[in-house]
């Protein structure tokens, strides 16, 4: 069985998820962004605990089809940001499409129709959550890090990160990176 989980975009989400899972007694499961696949049954009195314990973590379960599409839709971009060792060598749009075998142009008019935003911004921000936890693991140099995510040149990077954050890389390193309360990675 599988379960779509709205809101479950990073690994702080998961481990929430596997604990709520393990509470329940139900540890067989594989969990990745956005949904679980649990190896064994689960009772309707299991589920609504889950949706209970979920609810306080800011994630949903959900049987809607267009909440599932946007789920995947942020699982293959998440994917590709966060696991993803080499460039993409294709435009993401045709990307997604293949991947979610999809029309694009559907994909974005649900995705912005159910977050508010478009897919593209949707990625841009994930990139800038990235090169933040990039710039604070302090083990790539701005170069390595535009390579790593796809950007034309170290100037686009920081330009893009400028506007999204409204400091430079070089400032977020030094005001963020070394902050002891600095916050969790999927709060950066």
């Amino acid at each position: 069985m599988i379960l779509f989980i709205k809101n479950m975009v990073c690994i702080s989400c998961q481990m929430v998820v596997r604990y709520e899972l393990e509470k329940l007694g139900l540890n067989n499961s594989a969990i990745k962004a956005g949904q679980v696949e649990l190896l064994e049954p689960i009772s309707i009195e299991q589920i609504d605990k889950l949706k209970t314990a979920l609810s306080k973590a800011g994630l949903e379960l959900t049987d809607n089809r267009k909440h599932i599409l946007i789920e995947k839709i942020k699982a293959v971009v998440l994917e590709m940001l966060d696991y993803s060792g080499t460039a993409l060598k294709t435009n993401f749009s045709y990307y997604l499409s293949k991947k979610l075998s999809l029309d694009y142009t559907y994909l974005a008019n649900v995705f912005s129709e159910g977050q508010g935003i478009t897919i593209e911004h949707y990625i841009i921000s994930n990139k800038i959550r990235k090169v933040k936890e990039l710039i604070c693991y302090n083990e790539l140099n701005l170069t390595e890090i535009s390579w790593k995510l796809n950007y034309s040149s170290v100037a686009h990077l920081s330009t893009q990160f400028k506007k999204v954050t409204g400091v430079t890389p070089s400032r977020f390193k030094h005001i963020e990176c070394n902050n002891p309360l600095r916050p969790s990675m999927c709060e950066l």
